[in-house]
């Protein structure tokens, strides 16, 4: 592995085990976060409501909420995978998906577990794989173009 690898890594664990650990304390607590900070989101359809964006209600908010905060789940699996197995972290967001609904269900009273929150979040962490792939590709275009290739014959 490369020492430019080997620091990808590292920043990718030390930026992923808190981003995790957030998610994990959000969707495991007992109770939502709509009851835990709803004046934040009272701000935030506020907020959107002054720009224009009249039609967004707190559904619609919790769905954009779950996919977002999945796509930095996606991009971090991608970037702490080998690249010989990239593809695996496009199973992590439904694998990470589904364990948190299933402990909602079983241990979890007051949460209510959700197929929608599952599709939600797995859109999100696809969308960070497909990202880090077709930022891997452009720059791995960019650099294989500014040098010589060899071409079998």
């Amino acid at each position: 592995m490369s020492s430019r690898r080997r620091i990808a890594r590292l920043v990718t664990l030390a930026i992923g085990i808190p981003f995790v650990a957030v998610i994990g304390f959000l969707a495991l607590t007992p109770r939502r976060i709509e009851e835990r900070i709803p004046n934040v989101l009272d701000a935030v359809l506020q907020i959107a409501h002054r720009i224009g964006w009249t039609s967004l209600d707190s559904v619609a908010l919790e769905i954009i909420a779950n996919v977002l905060v999945f796509i930095p789940f996606g991009i971090i699996a991608y970037l702490f995978l080998p690249r010989r197995i990239w593809w695996l972290a496009l199973l992590a967001g439904p694998a990470a998906s589904v364990s948190i609904e299933l402990i909602q269900l079983i241990a979890l009273p007051n949460r209510v577990p959700s197929t929608a929150d599952v599709a939600e979040n797995v859109l999100g962490a696809t969308i960070g794989v497909v990202l880090c792939v077709l930022a891997s590709r452009m720059l791995s275009s960019t650099s294989t173009s500014s040098s010589p290739t060899l071409e079998a014959s």
